[in-house]
């Protein structure tokens, strides 16, 4: 009887494939399922928004163990975008990000805290116009699954805040800190 039972244990175990297992994921730029954005106070009379056009990453994933997943993000600072010419090559010049001397920015995550109900805080190191300073994004899991291409997916979305002069970016007026929202899909290699 005991060895039918853990005959009928093996054979369950290989007829049921895993629900979940740990996965790395390149993120989707190329096919612009995943953006960088931000919101920043203009001398505190208005909100302008942008985003950076230029990045690439990975990140691994286990729903069964969010804790040791990761993320590594870099960004190409060049490619800052608020569909306003004049005001973007302001914001890339020697007064802001100087994007000739800084022309990337990268994220590394070092610690995944789940939670629950898909929530999670990743907290890592941010490097931003030659400084690195800690932040910690509030993420949220969108979902995952096959793709129509025969891939397979996983996507979330993340909010951060940063304060500019940590960063040792000037500020005007009431401009001293930027919201970042990010949204990311993965494509499972």
């Amino acid at each position: 009887m005991k060895k039918q039972l853990l005959t009928l244990g093996l054979l369950t175990a290989l007829a049921i494939p895993s629900v979940a297992s740990a996965a790395d994921y390149v993120i989707d730029t190329k096919g612009a399922h995943a953006s960088i954005n931000l919101k920043i106070k203009h001398l505190g009379y208005s909100w302008i928004k942008g985003r950076f056009n230029t990045f690439d990453g990975t990140f691994s994933y286990d729903p069964m163990n969010i804790s040791a997943s990761k993320v590594s993000v870099n960004v190409d600072t060049t490619s800052f975008d608020t569909n306003h010419a004049e005001r973007d090559k302001h914001v890339r010049s020697e007064d802001f990000l100087e994007v000739k001397k800084y022309s990337t920015a990268t994220f590394t995550s070092n610690k995944v805290e789940p939670k629950g109900n898909g929530e999670m805080t990743i907290t890592g190191d941010l490097t931003l116009h030659g400084q690195t300073k800690p932040i910690a994004i509030d993420a949220v899991f969108v979902g995952e699954g096959e793709d129509p291409w025969g891939g397979y997916r996983a996507g979330f979305t993340g909010t951060t805040r940063i304060e500019l002069k940590d960063f040792g970016i000037q500020v005007m007026g009431e401009s001293s800190y930027a919201d970042l929202e990010l949204h990311v899909e993965g494509i499972r290699q």
